[in-house]
Parts: structure tokens; C-alpha cells; sequence
């Protein structure tokens, strides 16, 4: 059985997150827990979901604190010194939710999702009935925007006459980054801040396509610094600029990691993000002192504990990203987009602008295509692409830890890396000639997929 993918359980509530599921996860994960706190953002399904998750864990004899709705960091917040539970789809559609589990503010990691996978199927029975455990309500969110503002402080300059148009997108960004805006002194504007699981407002993920209204407000307000985009449940964040053209989410890591990295007193600070992410960051981290480690997609609470563990007593996590997702990790372990939208505005401000903040980065034109791929040829093609793609790029500096990245010595990088849920082969691409290396790159993937099949 595999429940989880790169973030959580996640699909339809009629075929794979239904209440028997939750029931069943609820009681696996609560074996190894004394006190659960469980959220869920605003989608329709999420109250009965939330209720059979808190059923199994309490039949498991764990005690659980309900949280009611809650923006996803909020609940990994919540988290910490105990274990906690997000029923969430993300940014998927209405008709989808899922499960992700935290330890500590920090999602499961593959052998604690292993262990659910197993105990899941093999159906462990509940513990003996005065043996269940408790619940009780608690309040969170308060003391989470309290947290950010708190920690944002730290970071930039204040706010004051700051102008920043946030969509919250009908998610439970509505209950967070507008309040912590405000609290930092930030005129803000606000489009789609109630929540409704319906999205009536636009599609959940935040894309430039789906933020079009995001970005015709903002380029029509003469007054506006900034616009943020957030997802269903506020771990995603996307920038725009003043004239509401949405920013490349690895310039926006480049910004946040270099900062970051020229904050720190560390001799060794690290910066943890993905193979598909941008040389544009490993440039900005090393002029300011530090170097980049990189992590398989989905797993960046993975790659900073390998990160520390590998590194000496002189060595810091000071940051870790993939596109669209950013943990903070002075301030906790989990991925967080309001805490990002803090930061950001107020590095924006400190620097009278997003324009100095993005001049020093360097934006080679980015790609990223699709090749069909089935998926039971997958292992082969890949396999095969270890051999061809340094044969195709002798140059070149190949990696294949997690898929086959190749750097050519201009700064130039191409990544093949097998979907996880679609019958593909990704390529990704970043070069001043980009097309020319889709093109090779795309003829390499063929190929090889023809040669498996």
C-alpha cells in the first residue's frame, strides 16, 4: 500500500480520502502519539474528515485538541511538542481533500509515513475501550499571527505605507496573512478573503493564469507595492511585482536564501532546496557566503535534517525552499506562506522596492516540459538517461541523486526526474538559450523511452 505522495494523502473524497480513510489513518498514527492537535482548512468535506481522523486517534488511545479551521502552518505551529494533523487537498480542487501529518512542526518523514502505510493495512484494531483517549477544544490562530508578526519584526523594515493586495483565493490564508499585514503597519487590500471550500473566487493553486485578477488589480492600482497569492491552505505563496507581473518563484527563493545567508553568523550556512530549482539561488547563496544543498521534491524537512547531520558544529540550515514553498527555519520547521508574504514585504520595504531586491539575481530564461512516459517504463528510462545524458553533455557536471541534472559550465542546467503521479518524464531547463536545450534535452528522453518500450 502506498497512502502518500510528495505531500501527504491527497485525492477525491469519493475514491481515496474518505471517512473510512481518516478513520483508519487516525488510528494508525495515533499509536505512536500521546496528544494530537487536528485542523482542517475551509473545504466542504473537511468537518467530517476532521471528525473520523480525531474517532481513530482517540480509539487509539491518543488525546486530541481540536484546532477547527486552520491555515496549515498554523496547525504546524500548533505542533510542536506534540504531533498534530492538517486535513487538507492543498491546492487541489473542491472535490479532493487529504491528510498531512506533523511531528514537532515538522511533516512525517518517509519511514513514519512507511509505518501508517503498514499499520493502515494491516487494519490494527482500537486499544481496549477505557483505554481511548480525550478531546477538547483549543485556540491556536492568535497566538500563530502573534508568532509571525513577532518573528517578521526581526526581519526588514516596518510597513508603514506599505500598499499590498493579497488573494487569498476563498483559503484560509482569509484568517492570517491580511491580519499580519496589518499588524506590521501594511495598507492592505484584500481579493477572495473569505473562506469558502467552493472556491467560488478562482481555482485554489495560485498560478499566473488563475491570479489574473490578482494581477489586473494590482496593475491598475497606481498605489500598490506589492501582490501576494496564496493557496487553499496558505502554504503556497506566489509575488507579484507593482505592476502586477507575478515574479519567478526561484528569484523569490534567490531573494529570501540570500538574505538569509548573509544574515547569518554561521561559518557554513546552508540553504536547502530541490534539483528542479534554479542556479539563479546557488549564485545569490554563494556570493553571500554560504552553499546549497539539494533534496528530492517534497521533502525539504528531510534534506535540512540530513543537512545538519552530515554538517559540523559551525554548519546552519538558515533556509530551505521549492517553487512556491518556503521554511522559515529560524522561526519552525514547516513549510509557510504567510510567514513568507511577512518577510518579503518587509525586506520590500527595508529595500524602498521589489526592483533592488531582484536587480542582483540572474534571470535566465526557465523551462519546463512534459515527455510521455507509461509508468511501468519509468525505472528503465531513467536508468537509461544516467548513460545518455552524459553522453549528450560531455561538459557537463551530472548529478543523479534524485533524477539525472546535468550543469553545463556556463551556469546552464537541464533536470529529467519521473512524475510521481502522471505517466511522465519532466525536463527542466535554465540557460540564455533555453529552447535549443529543451530541444536536446527532449530528444535524449524520447529515446530513451523508446529504446525501454
Amino acid at each position: 500500500m502506498t497512502l502518500f505522495g510528495t505531500a501527504g494523502i491527497r485525492g477525491s473524497v469519493v475514491e481515496t480520502v474518505t471517512p473510512e480513510l481518516a478513520l483508519a489513518v487516525g488510528r494508525a498514527a495515533g499509536r505512536d502519539g500521546t496528544e494530537f492537535v487536528v485542523a482542517r482548512d475551509g473545504r466542504q468535506t473537511g468537518t467530517a474528515l476532521a471528525a473520523a481522523m480525531e474517532a481513530g486517534l482517540e480509539s487509539a488511545g491518543t488525546d486530541v485538541r481540536r484546532a477547527g479551521q486552520l491555515p496549515t502552518p498554523a496547525l504546524a505551529f500548533a505542533s510542536r511538542g506534540r504531533r498534530g494533523v492538517m486535513v487538507t487537498a492543498s491546492h487541489n480542487p473542491p472535490t479532493d481533500n487529504g491528510i498531512k501529518l506533523f511531528v514537532d512542526g515538522e511533516e512525517f518523514d518517509r519511514d513514519a509515513e512507511q509505518a501508517i502505510d503498514s499499520r493502515v493495512e494491516t487494519d490494527d484494531p482500537p486499544v481496549a475501550w477505557d483505554e481511548w483517549g480525550d478531546s477538547e477544544r483549543v485556540s491556536v490562530l492568535e497566538d500563530y499571527r502573534d508568532a509571525v508578526v513577532g518573528y517578521a519584526q526581526e526581519q526588514g523594515a516596518p510597513l508603514d505605507g506599505l500598499r499590498v493586495v493579497v488573494d487569498c483565493g476563498n483559503g484560509m490564508a482569509a484568517v492570517a496573512t491580511p491580519q499580519v499585514l496589518r499588524a506590521l503597519g501594511a495598507e492592505v487590500v484584500t481579493l477572495n478573503a473569505n473562506v469558502d471550500g467552493h472556491f467560488p473566487g478562482r481555482e485554489s493553486k495560485p498560478t499566473p493564469e488563475t491570479l489574473e485578477d490578482l494581477r489586473n488589480f494590482v496593475e491598475s492600482d497606481p498605489d500598490a507595492d506589492l501582490g501576494i497569492g496564496h493557496d487553499g491552505d496558505a502554504d503556497r505563496i506566489v509575488v507579484l511585482d507593482g505592476a502586477g507581473e507575478v515574479v519567478h518563484e526561484d528569484t523569490v527563493v534567490a531573494v529570501l536564501a540570500e538574505h538569509y545567508t548573509d544574515g547569518s553568523d554561521a561559518d557554513d550556512p546552508v540553504v536547502v532546496t530541490t534539483p528542479n530549482a534554479s542556479g539563479r539561488i546557488d549564485e545569490r547563496v554563494e556570493t553571500a557566503g554560504g552553499r546549497v544543498e539539494r533534496v528530492r521534491l517534497g521533502a525539504l524537512h528531510e534534506g535540512i535534517a540530513a543537512a545538519r547531520d552530515a554538517g559540523s558544529e559551525d554548519t546552519e540550515v538558515v533556509f530551505a525552499a521549492e517553487p512556491w514553498k518556503h521554511v522559515h527555519t529560524q522561526f519552525g520547521g514547516w513549510i509557510d506562506g504567510v510567514t513568507s508574504a511577512a518577510v518579503i514585504s518587509r525586506l520590500v520595504a527595508d529595500a524602498g522596492g521589489l526592483a533592488p531586491l531582484r536587480e542582483p539575481v540572474t534571470e535566465r530564461p526557465y523551462r519546463k516540459v512534459s515527455v510521455s512516459c507509461p509508468d511501468d517504463a519509468k525505472s528503465g528510462v531513467m536508468g537509461r538517461l544516467e548513460t545518455t545524458v552524459p553522453e549528450r553533455f560531455p561538459d557537463a557536471e551530472v548529478a543523479t541523486e534524485y533524477g539525472v541534472r546535468a550543469t553545463l559550465p556556463d551556469g546552464s542546467w537541464v533536470l529529467v526526474r519521473p512524475s510521481g503521479t502522471e505517466p511522465y518524464v519532466r525536463i527542466y531547463a535554465e540557460s540564455d538559450d533555453v529552447d535549443a536545450l529543451v530541444a536536446t534535452a527532449s530528444e535524449v528522453v524520447k529515446n530513451a523511452v523508446g529504446e525501454v518500450q
